[in-house]
């Protein structure tokens, strides 16, 4: 899990990340540690985005590269599939840093078509807390 600070909303989400993949692909990532559980993450492993308080989208992690910053600061690159895919909204507590969730704390991923009709016109801060609740 990795809170999605200063994101608005999925779309917000798809947007930033569209221009930084753009600007200096590939679309990653960067955090201050190398992951602990590094294989597991790339068997499958997803990063899972809290956007106003609950967490409403994943996105494979591909590949974790070494990146370290320009004064030799070690990092890592979390390498994303630019798919984002969106689950069932839960709300999650403020954290710092980034946490591991276990498969089965995770939550599903929507179903293709799943969205209720019209739920795209609704206002996004309407969507993102009916998401948290689990009604959309």
């Amino acid at each position: 899990m990795k809170l999605a600070v200063g994101v608005r909303d999925l779309d917000h989400l798809r947007d930033l990340q569209a221009e930084r993949a753009r600007s200096t692909p590939p679309l990653r990532h960067l955090t201050r540690n190398q992951p602990r559980r590094a294989a597991e993450v790339l068997d499958g492993g997803s990063i899972y985005w809290a956007i106003g308080g609950a967490l409403v989208v994943r996105q494979r992690i591909l590949d974790i590269l070494p990146a370290p910053a320009a004064d030799g600061t070690p990092r890592a690159a979390l390498v994303l599939d630019p798919a984002l895919v969106p689950v069932a909204g839960r709300p999650v507590k403020p954290f710092q840093g980034w946490r591991y969730l276990a498969p089965e704390a995770a939550p599903p991923d929507l179903a293709a078509g799943r969205a209720a009709e019209g739920a795209e016109a609704l206002p996004a801060a309407l969507r993102r807390e009916l998401q948290a609740l689990g009604l959309l």
